[in-house]
């Protein structure tokens, strides 16, 4: 159940920042909902290899890095989805990525994390 959860939430998430950046592009909810379960596979199986290959970096950047590697995961999701979500440059995607994980961050702990533990 805490996954479906964190698929919409991730749905809703990418909707949010579509609406603000216009080099940002999802069509619709469906998309969305599709992109967020590909962006669950990409962060479960390339993520953890990434983040392996580029510890050095990312300590010695006091792991800032991961906001690139985020940024990775996004522009891989979008190149799986196709013309149904698009990102306009690898710039976007980083400060995309950093919007994603604070408005993620916030809506788990405002709406979900109260709702769950009723």
């Amino acid at each position: 159940m805490g996954w479906l959860i964190q698929i919409l939430v991730n749905a809703v998430v990418l909707l949010i920042i579509a609406r603000f950046f216009s080099g940002f592009e999802v069509d619709g909810f469906m998309a969305a909902l599709l992109a967020s379960f590909i962006l669950a596979i990409v962060n479960l199986i390339v993520k953890p290899i990434l983040v392996v290959l580029t510890l050095p970096i990312t300590i010695l950047s006091l792991g800032l890095f991961l906001f690139v590697i985020n940024a990775i995961v996004l522009m891989l999701t979008q190149a799986l989805m196709g013309s149904a979500f698009n990102i306009d440059g690898f710039g976007l995607a980083i400060i995309a990525a950093i919007i994603f994980a604070i408005l993620s961050a916030l809506i788990h702990s405002f709406i979900v994390d109260p709702i769950t533990k009723r």
